[in-house]
């Protein structure tokens, strides 16, 4: 007999100095009996570290039970103390994982996987001649559907009733190496709003149109359509037939185009489609997925929790998966995977999963555990970073810390030059500049890229499952969320906030709160007005000196998930379930109603924050619209003088004359608002026409 099956042992788990390869018949499996036994000293059992070639198997001949000489018979063994690096280790039976069955020994190994080639279909659907409808009394109203896979698409109805339509519209699909799909066009005729005629179809395969590296014109083509049910029903006739309708289509596969699949926050690349255009890479991310450390369990096994703990990785167009360690909620994987940088503002995103296809439960999900993203322009070259990362998950119960992941990360620079270059580079290819998609269109497209994605990783042995892969792809990052929406509106503030703070010290040198710093401020902006040409030097020489100053406090280790920033702590109960609300609502009425209604709520102040927006920007048109005639007239006549005043002036002189009045002492301020604060607030808005 035959096995050529390699066994692995921990050394951290192995408790005994001997080593016993037995060999048993499938009736003895269940008792202690055996044919024979080899026996080897683990003190002497060689060592092997790649890149040593492997150890070659020797025959052993085996002993008898009792131990007393040699039986016949011989087996072929190889004995090795190796690492994880051995080729051998990845397709090993564990014996951590010795009670897995069935299917299951498949999913607990380490793989590699690649997601298929993405391409942009896009389809140019000009015209069609010779409609005939099926009512030959009436003039057809045409629109042309356009199928590919799952994704359907549909022109205007053309706006003109004839023969001979007109649309001249791009349709643009998701289509995946190796093309398994066909371009199905259907033309239909609105008989009734609530019912299209088919008037004729064509099915197409993909791998015959042109693929375009850029934007140079693609050449039209006419293709006949076939009546519909006609090529089933009575395709003896096909070929008596001398008259079609036919359509006139411009299609092409955009290889200058990135497919998104991800979201443009979290890119991980940003490569065209066709390999033609890609450059050389500008360093490389070894990333050690170490461990995991305070897991909690996941689920319940034989009346206690346990967790089978694995971590997948996501850069680019390469997946890893590592092991999974079974019934520990302190994994090590000890596992080194490698990629290609071409550009370093780019996101590497690592997840942790509870495995639930051990061979007992098939139809189960595997759960999440957590996730972590890094930024690689915030790793500096050639440092290894050695941390542990928290692992959070929002529930519908709350922010909740499942453990922390070990990682190890290096980031190898190949060429500073064309690091710097791709700094002033545009982000994405040419493509998305010269031809760019509507913000729907880009949406749409995003998210059919992702279900393709995890079709195709879905169906790898063993598979990548679906719900790994959108978790990790973050396909629900454009749902509406309160929690979200929060963050993001404080993120605002945040920002804001400097400027608030600039103003009030202004306000506060302005009102002499502090007389030394005012003195030292008019001092500045009287050398200031003297030596103008000091202004921008004096500018670049703070912001200098603000980065050196910066540098104390830039962060040890990159960045990780923040809760505050998310605002996930200070989250209500209700506004969570929300967001795990499936779409459309799967709640009770009352539920949604008291939602609505608290997003009319919010939605009410946004209206008025957007409104006041807009009335000061209508003011600053209504300078000069005669909206208010008085109004208009006192501002023109104010630039006729300030124009004569201002010729003749000296700009310093004008400056000095401003800066000072800006600047000047309380006693001289009054508490009323200022001649022009009055004059603005007092112009005429559109709000007085709104109903």
């Amino acid at each position: 007999p035959e096995w050529n099956q390699v066994f692995a042992f921990s050394k951290e788990r192995v408790q005994s100095s001997e080593l016993e390869v037995f060999v048993k018949d499938r009736e003895m499996v269940g008792r202690d009996d055996y044919f024979g036994r080899v026996v080897f000293d683990l003190n002497e059992v060689p060592t092997r570290v790649p890149p040593d070639s492997p150890l070659a198997p020797q025959w052993y001949r085996l002993e008898n039970r009792r131990g007393e000489g040699k039986v016949r018979g011989e087996v072929m063994v190889a004995v090795w103390m190796g690492t994880q690096a051995d080729e051998a280790f990845p397709e090993a039976w564990h014996s951590d994982a010795s009670y897995v069955h069935g299917e299951g020994v498949f999913n607990i190994r380490s793989k590699v996987y690649v997601s298929p080639k993405l391409w942009y279909l896009r389809v140019n659907v000009i015209e069609a001649q010779d409609i005939i409808p099926n009512d030959r009394s009436r003039l057809p109203e045409v629109s042309v559907k356009v199928q590919v896979g799952n994704q359907v698409l549909k022109t205007k109805i053309c706006s003109t009733r004839t023969a001979n339509p007109l649309w001249n519209e791009d349709l643009v699909f998701v289509a995946a190496e190796p093309f398994e799909e066909q371009l199905v066009l259907t033309v239909e005729d609105r008989v009734h709003p609530s019912k299209d005629d088919v008037l004729g179809r064509i099915n197409l395969p993909l791998n015959i149109f042109e693929k375009r590296l850029d934007h140079r014109p693609v050449h039209s083509r006419w293709f006949n359509l076939e009546k519909f049910g006609f090529g089933v029903l009575e395709a003896d006739r096909r070929k008596e037939l001398k008259f079609s309708s036919r359509i006139n289509l411009r299609v092409c596969l955009e290889g200058g185009y990135h497919v998104l699949d991800e979201s443009t926050m979290y890119i991980s690349d940003q490569r065209p489609t066709a390999r033609q255009l890609w450059k050389q890479p500008v360093g490389i991310v070894e990333v050690g997925i170490l461990g995991a450390q305070g897991l909690l369990p996941m689920k319940m096994n034989n009346g206690r929790g346990s967790t089978d703990a694995y971590c997948v990785a996501k850069y680019g167009q390469k997946w890893v998966r590592t092991r999974t360690i079974l019934d520990t909620f302190s994994p090590k994987w000890n596992e080194q995977y490698t990629w290609e940088v071409y550009d370093p503002c780019t996101v590497i995103t690592l997840g942790v999963f509870d495995n639930c296809h051990l061979g007992s439960a098939a139809a189960a999900r595997d759960s999440q555990i957590g996730k972590v993203r890094i930024r690689l322009s915030t790793l500096e070259a050639h440092r290894i970073y050695t941390h542990s990362y928290p692992l959070i998950v929002l529930h519908p119960s709350g922010v909740k810390k499942m453990g922390e992941l070990q990682l190890a990360l290096r980031f190898t620079s190949l060429s500073l030059a064309h690091m710097i270059y791709l700094y002033g580079h545009p982000l994405l290819p040419k493509m998305h500049y010269l031809h760019p998609f509507t913000v729907n269109q880009l949406d749409n497209l995003r998210y059919q890229a992702m279900n393709i994605v995890a079709v195709r990783l879905g169906r790898a042995e063993p598979p990548l499952r679906k719900e790994v892969v959108e978790y990790m792809l973050d396909v629900d990052s454009h749902m509406w969320s309160l929690r979200r929406s929060k963050a993001n509106f404080f993120r605002i503030i945040s920002l804001l906030s400097g400027m608030i703070s600039v103003g009030r010290w202004f306000g506060d040198v302005c009102h002499w709160k502090n007389p030394i710093t005012s003195v030292l401020v008019h001092v500045l902006f009287l050398i200031l007005i003297w030596y103008p040409e000091l202004i921008l030097p004096t500018l670049c020489l703070y912001m200098f000196l603000i980065g050196l100053w910066n540098y104390r406090f830039q962060p040890r280790h990159p960045p990780h998930m923040d809760t505050k920033l998310s605002w996930a702590e200070a989250a209500h109960p209700d506004e969570l379930d929300e967001e795990f609300d499936t779409f459309p609502t799967s709640r009770s009425h009352d539920v949604v109603r008291l939602r609505y209604d608290r997003i009319r709520g919010v939605a009410g102040r946004i209206q008025t924050v957007v409104g006041d927006i807009a009335t000061q920007g209508e003011r600053f048109q209504s300078l000069l619209s005669w909206r208010d005639p008085r109004a208009t007239s006192l501002f023109i006549v104010f630039c006729l003088c300030a124009a004569m005043v201002l010729y003749v002036t000296p700009f310093r002189v004008v400056a000095l004359v401003g800066g000072l009045y800006m600047l000047r002492h309380p006693r001289f301020r009054s508490k009323l608002p200022s001649v022009p604060s009055n004059f603005f607030k007092r112009l005429a808005a559109q709000t007085d026409s709104l109903l």
